[in-house]
């Protein structure tokens, strides 16, 4: 198993789709961050705390990667050889999700340390101090990492149901952006909080998810909850459906 959690992760790194959506990610971050940084009081911490917020917003990038890691070897055409060389798909859906969960954690860990980073060099220069004993700034920063190494373990179970990657891009991100939208007006907020991006919403501590949104720890039980359901479904689709 840990040849194939070698193999995915090889595969990843090697692959400029990797390094893209890590650039993109990093860019937005940045320019999220400068956003409450240039509109509200520096000298309160819950400014610095909103900047490392968008650490979690961009687990969106986590989940495109999770979606690439299979559908993008679908669209490529390589995923025939990948279960030609482990004939045992639950394995290989098994490896993707852990190398595809890892690498999403590392784009929170690299987005949190940028973020911390830019609000602390934002912060210097106009004469404040950076709130590093605050605990909400650390549990923000450790949520954002949460919510997107969970989202790249959702991607991947997305990626291997769909297996087209246009179609489960867009498909998710319609969810995200449209769906919990109207099912929030329809249903209310008692309902939509327990779905994907709301429960996201909380473990990163995004201030509009504080007040009414699930507590921390719930909200990343029940996105560990989304991963091991979609991933479960990834491997049983996946050992029953032919790859063509």
């Amino acid at each position: 198993m840990l040849t194939l959690i070698g193999n995915e992760w090889l595969k990843l790194r090697t692959t400029r789709g990797l390094w893209i959506l890590l650039a993109v990610q990093l860019t937005l971050i940045t320019v999220g961050a400068a956003g409450p940084l240039s509109n509200m009081p520096l000298d309160q911490a819950a400014t610095a705390i909103g900047a490392v917020a968008h650490v979690g917003l961009t687990s969106l990038v986590a989940l495109i990667l999770g979606i690439s890691a299979v559908a993008g070897e679908y669209r490529h055409k390589t995923i025939t050889d990948t279960y030609l060389g482990t004939p045992r798909r639950g394995r290989v859906v098994a490896a993707k999700l852990t190398a595809t969960t890892l690498v999403g954690a590392g784009l929170g860990v690299a987005g949190a340390a940028v973020s911390l980073a830019v609000t602390w060099v934002w912060l210097t220069a106009a004469g404040h101090t950076m709130p590093w004993s605050e605990p909400e700034l650390w549990r923000t920063a450790a949520g954002g990492v949460v919510w997107n190494a969970a989202f790249a373990a959702i991607g991947v179970g997305v990626g291997a149901l769909v297996r087209n990657l246009a179609v489960a891009v867009a498909a998710s991100l319609a969810w995200l952006a449209l769906v919990e939208g109207i099912v929030g007006q329809v249903a209310g907020r008692d309902v939509t909080r327990y779905l994907p991006f709301s429960a996201g919403t909380a473990v990163g501590r995004l201030p509009a998810s504080i007040a009414d949104g699930l507590p921390q720890s719930g909200a990343a039980a029940l996105l560990a909850g989304y991963a091991v359901l979609f991933a479960a479904a990834a491997v049983v689709f996946s050992t029953r459906r032919d790859v063509a």
